[in-house]
Parts: C-alpha cells; sequence; structure tokens
C-alpha cells in the first residue's frame, strides 16, 4: 500500500461579495462573503500581489544574507535577497532576477525553481516563489535603495551556518527560515 502524501487542494468557492475594507500603499485588505457547506462566513484579508525570494549560493557553498530592518515586528532581521511582484503580469523568474540584483548586487548565470508558499494563509492570499541562484557574479546597477533599504547589510554565510541559525531560532523570517532549509534538503 502507498503511503499517504499529503498535498493541498485548491478550492475556489463562489464569493458573493467583495469589499474593499482599506487600500494601502502596497497592499489591501479585502472582505470577502460566501457559502461554505450551510454557513454565509466573511473573512477579511490582505490581498497581496505576491512576491519572490531567493537562495543565491555561491561556489563555496554560502547563501547571500541582507541584513534590514522591519518596523511591523520592530527587529532588524537577517533574510534573503526577496521582492514584490509589484509590475502587474511580472513573471517571478525576472522579478527574482531584479530583486537579486537590487538587494545584492549580484546575478546568476543559473536559476532553478525551488518551491511556492502561502505565507499567512489564514491571513493573506500571497504566495511566494523561491528560486535557488548559483553562478554567482556581482553586478553593478542604478537602483537606488532608499528607505529600510538604505543600509542593508549583505554577507554571504555558509549555508549550513544559516540552517543551524534557522533551526535555533536566531533567524525568525519565515520566508528565510523556509528558503534555507528546503534548499538545504533539496541539496543533500
Amino acid at each position: 500500500m502507498a503511503a499517504f502524501v499529503p498535498e493541498d487542494e485548491p478550492l475556489a468557492l463562489p464569493v458573493s461579495h467583495t469589499e474593499l475594507v482599506y487600500e494601502g500603499a502596497i497592499w489591501n485588505v479585502v472582505r470577502d462573503t460566501f457559502d461554505y457547506h450551510d454557513e454565509v462566513l466573511s473573512r477579511d484579508y490582505v490581498d497581496h500581489t505576491g512576491a519572490v525570494a531567493i537562495v543565491a549560493l555561491n561556489q563555496q557553498d554560502e547563501v547571500m544574507m541582507i541584513r534590514q530592518y522591519r518596523h511591523a515586528i520592530r527587529t532588524i532581521n537577517w533574510e534573503i535577497p526577496a521582492g514584490l511582484l509589484d509590475i502587474p503580469g511580472e513573471d517571478p523568474l525576472e522579478c527574482g532576477k531584479r530583486e537579486l540584483l537590487e538587494e545584492a548586487d549580484l546575478e546568476a548565470s543559473h536559476w532553478e525553481f525551488l518551491t511556492t508558499l502561502n505565507t499567512t494563509p489564514g491571513g493573506s492570499n500571497e504566495f511566494i516563489h523561491i528560486y535557488v541562484a548559483t553562478g554567482l557574479s556581482a553586478k553593478e546597477h542604478n537602483y537606488v535603495r532608499t528607505g529600510e533599504e538604505a543600509d542593508l547589510e549583505m554577507r554571504f554565510v555558509p549555508l549550513a551556518t544559516a540552517v543551524e541559525a534557522a533551526i535555533t531560532g536566531k533567524i525568525k523570517n519565515q520566508i528565510a527560515v523556509t528558503a534555507l532549509l528546503a534548499a538545504y534538503v533539496a541539496r543533500a
């Protein structure tokens, strides 16, 4: 008998009403009303554009980590390069290439899709596409970092060290933790 393998299952229930609760600078909060079994439910959630994250590995099996302030949690996080799909219809791979250049001053000659996550399924429709980028080289660009990106710190860290930091809770950024663990397992 084959072992059970859990797999998420899409279910697009008809929505009877959608209301814009809050219009934000980057994403909105919406309220959907829909039938679920014998109930009429309303759920608020962040309507998110989606994003991309990159596990950028050099030839020494070190991952590019960036240090960035995150105001909502009042923390300077160690993360991996990532960014929003902020151009309508933008291809996730092209977004990943742009974000790696803008946040880490790097380009990669090889890209491999790793996985897709929904970061907070109870409160956001965000999906983040994660890639592994190798064949790294430095590249200049004209992007000007402002706001929380103005003082980004970039550092290559051995992948095993980054994974240990994720496992012990020294790195708490959910996207970085999941991506580092997935990349580590995929390489094993």
